[in-house]
């Protein structure tokens, strides 16, 4: 089985690899619901989806209803208004068919503008924390994309006590100074203030080719087995991350196999030689690739 830790400071024990629902966005519900499945019988107990991922948040619903005190459930708005981010975390609950989220997230706040907006007078933290009070969630986080993305979770923190952060992590984008300094000094201060790090991108192998196919998420993943089980290994080497599984559903066995095995000691050099055998790349480059 996967082990568990803490969730930061929300008191829920989660499995290290949370289950990333945007693998279901575009999914039949008879084919969510075998994905699902796999979900049960890995142990997993933390489910993280989003408004934005297409039908992800009306596939779990069904599941939900048997399933739901048994998950720590979270969601995302993409919204930066207290309006618009109200209206989302309605919608939803409302979509999930549940009464309540553990974690609401704001997604992939990281532009300048957009965080002063979401974070600013009439944003959506002021209906986040509305949202809380009235029962409707209960912790909120932030998450991001791109090569910036510590840096601006740093200034969140700064601002307000948020309950979790999520941004990538894996080897090719930590063998870039910049972004592993800054991702040092947020880890450093999530770890003496209990902030959730939930890691996205573990088993990214670069962005796609004109070429390649075919394509399950925006990226190009690995898909060599023991490739995946050295990128899995690489995060939890880290003490105090949670691994959020990829959008590709094909990959999740594999992943929740790699993730449940006994892990031996891992190289930097066995994980650079994995980047020149698969010619991984990182996929954001600070002034050259830093958006989705």
């Amino acid at each position: 089985m996967i082990e568990k830790m803490p969730f930061g400071q929300t008191g829920h024990e989660s499995t290290r690899t949370i289950f990333g629902a945007a693998a279901l966005a575009r999914l039949s519900q008879e084919k969510a619901d075998a994905v699902l499945e796999t979900v049960v019988a890995f142990g997993l107990n933390h489910i993280d989806t989003a408004a934005s991922y297409g039908d992800s948040e009306l596939r779990l619903a069904p599941w939900l209803r048997h399933h739901r005190d048994r998950v720590f459930l979270a969601s995302k708005t993409g919204d930066r208004t207290y309006h618009g981010a109200l209206a989302s975390i309605s919608r939803s609950l409302e979509r999930l068919g549940v009464e309540r989220l553990d974690l609401i997230q704001f997604h992939n706040l990281v532009d300048p503008d957009e965080w002063g907006s979401a974070l600013g007078p009439g944003g959506a933290l002021e209906a986040a924390v509305e949202a809380r009070e009235r029962g409707l969630v209960r912790f909120i986080g932030v998450t991001g994309h791109g090569t910036r993305v510590a840096e601006m979770h740093l200034k969140s923190l700064e601002r307000f006590p948020f309950d979790s952060v999520l941004l990538p992590y894996n080897f090719t984008m930590m063998s870039q100074p910049d972004y592993a300094a800054d991702f040092e000094a947020l880890y450093r201060v999530c770890q003496e203030r209990g902030v959730a790090i939930q890691t996205i991108k573990s088993i990214a192998r670069r962005r796609w080719h004109d070429e390649d196919g075919p394509r399950y998420s925006w990226y190009e993943p690995l898909r060599d087995p023991d490739a995946i089980g050295r990128a899995v290994t690489y995060v939890f080497s880290r003490p105090g991350l949670f691994l959020n599984t990829s959008s590709d559903a094909t990959l999740l066995s594999r992943t929740l196999e790699a993730a449940s095995a006994r892990r031996e000691s891992l190289s930097d050099e066995a994980m650079r030689e994995d980047v020149t055998r698969h010619q991984m790349e990182p996929l954001f480059v600070r002034g050259v690739t830093d958006a989705i």
